[in-house]
């Protein structure tokens, strides 16, 4: 197998801090994020006020935002509850855009973006629950390009990076027959927001799994097999539950024509998510990610041809927060494909350039050959 490392050069782009209208004081910069005391959106602060944003501090609970101010050097706080939209749409006044960290987003979502749609800001988030996502992209498509705003669901190591992954490895193909995400994953310690939404995801599907294919999403009430997957080295060969199905079954068949979309987990994570007693991650560093790492190995078949994207890293919930400014850092500058709309991360932008932008969260390679699952 032949390996080509893509480049991994980082284009800083400054934008210009401009007074806007509503909240006073409020600037170009200033994201709200919503949910921000949480695991997630903690690592999206940091991420936000290394990129130069200022974070506005919003969500349900206030006593933990009046906490994390004081942890920010006093950062600004506006409490709001998603079911009272005046409160929502204080949160959002004067703000440049807002990234929802929040779950469940199957109670979050729709309420953010609706405020986000009214102040006419652009709405991220790192959803990685499917019904949520689907959710979004059906309802939203329309009301978002008539109010000539951008909404960005699953902007996350699940669902947006595996479309980002799959976009760029198609290259010029505009249809295939298989895109498969294999993500090998060291462990998963899952945190209690991840616990909740898995919860309200198989609630909702009456605890069956989904799948996608011939085009579309199915539900199935069998178990899912498990399978090896040839992982490129150091990581090799490994099992995998086969039918593991993440966000990306949303986001990937979202704007490509790919009528199978598969994605694979590891079993060692697949059975620390199943545990009870898997504790959530814990730091390893200054900076809070956890030791855990992974490698996501893209496949895209189309007749015979293969090709193949991968992806390192280390910790996965850290790992959302320079996906999710990035998004909006492109979106606030116009670096789009499209002006407005409910779309996916691969529809959005260019696939290959945002790829390159995560260096060093993310080290992205390209490979001839494929790797390949035995039952």
């Amino acid at each position: 197998m032949t390996t080509q490392t893509t480049q991994t050069t980082q284009t800083t782009q400054t934008t210009q801090t401009t007074q806007t209208a509503g909240t006073p004081g409020a600037t170009r910069r200033a994201v709200v994020v919503y949910g921000a005391y949480g695991h997630t959106g903690r690592f999206v602060v940091a991420e936000l006020r290394e990129r130069g944003f200022v974070p506005v501090l919003s969500g349900r609970d206030e006593r933990k935002l009046k906490e994390l101010q004081e942890a920010t050097d006093g950062l600004e706080v506006r409490p709001a509850a998603v079911d009272d939209p005046a409160a929502l749409d204080r949160a959002l006044a004067g703000a440049a855009a807002v990234i929802n960290c929040a779950g469940p987003f199957a109670t979050t979502a729709a309420p953010v973006i609706e405020a986000a749609l009214r102040a006419g800001i652009p709405y991220v988030d790192v959803a990685a629950e499917i019904e949520a996502n689907v959710d979004t992209l059906a309802r939203y498509a329309e009301p978002a390009r008539a109010a000539g705003v951008l909404v960005v669901p699953a902007m996350a190591f699940y669902g947006g990076l595996g479309d980002l992954l799959a976009t760029a490895a198609m290259g010029e193909w505009t249809a295939a027959d298989e895109v498969h995400v294999a993500y090998g994953l060291d462990s998963w310690h899952p945190t209690a927001g991840t616990r909740a939404a898995g919860a309200v995801s198989r609630e909702r599907r009456g605890g069956r799994r989904p799948v996608h294919r011939d085009g579309r999403l199915q539900y199935r009430d069998d178990a899912p097999p498990t399978l090896e997957w040839a992982f490129p080295e150091p990581m090799g060969p490994r099992a995998v539950i086969g039918e593991f199905t993440m966000a990306d079954v949303v986001t990937v068949p979202s704007h490509l024509a790919v009528p199978e979309v598969r994605t694979y987990m590891t079993t060692e994570a697949a059975g620390d998510l199943a545990a009870a007693d898997t504790p959530p991650p814990a730091p390893a560093d200054e900076s809070g990610r956890s030791a855990q790492t992974f490698l996501i190995d893209v496949l895209v078949r189309s007749g015979t041809e293969e090709r193949r994207a991968v992806a390192t890293g280390r910790d996965i919930y850290a790992v959302t927060a320079p996906l999710a400014v990035e998004a909006v850092d492109r979106v606030l500058t116009g670096r789009t494909r499209v002006p407005a709309g409910a779309v996916s991360a691969g529809a959005l932008f260019d696939a290959a350039d945002f790829l390159r932008a995560l260096t060093p969260s993310v080290v992205v390679e390209s490979a001839a050959g494929a790797g390949h699952v035995d039952a």
